[in-house]
């Protein structure tokens, strides 16, 4: 376990988070979950959280780890470490947990969490959200937030090397 995760109350190993959760839902508090890389965190990422966590009292975020990166952005990704992207995820108000998964998908980790919302970018729509159906057959709500136009890690990236 790093330094980092023995000393943030926020990142969490699944099995704590689990507990977690289940004290939340016993205190009757929403629980939103969202899943991302967030590689380069910028404008449109926090904007995104914020609106986020408006959907609800908690909100947790299932980090890709650096493995789970590679696999879907490619071998020169991601530019940060899972461990950093976590802290500076921790480090922001709106985010109440922070979980790295190893696969592609969030699913598992959906099912296990049972959360009150999903989320995901408008980019994506509802039917196309992993976990949706989950959450859905559970009673839960299913949303796909704005997408703010002109902030992505890929842009930045682009921008970097154009320079």
């Amino acid at each position: 376990m790093s330094a980092f995760k023995k000393s943030s109350s926020k990142y969490r190993e699944l099995a704590d988070l689990l507990k977690v959760r289940n004290q939340w839902k016993s205190e009757g508090l929403v629980c939103v979950f969202t899943n991302g890389c967030f590689d380069i965190l910028h404008e449109g990422h926090v904007r995104y959280l914020e609106e986020a966590r408006m959907l609800g009292d908690k909100l947790i975020i299932g980090l890709n780890s650096d493995k789970s990166v590679r696999k879907l952005k490619g071998p020169t990704r991601p530019i940060n470490l899972q461990d950093s992207r976590a802290l500076v995820l921790a480090a922001l108000q709106a985010v109440d947990a922070v979980v790295v998964f190893d696969t592609e998908t969030p699913e598992d980790i959906i099912k296990l969490l049972n959360p009150d919302v999903l989320v995901k970018g408008g980019d994506w729509k509802v039917d196309q959200i992993i976990g949706a159906d989950h959450v859905l057959k559970n009673g839960g709500k299913v949303y796909s937030l704005s997408f703010h136009k002109g902030f992505s890690t890929s842009l930045i990236v682009e921008k970097v090397k154009a320079d």
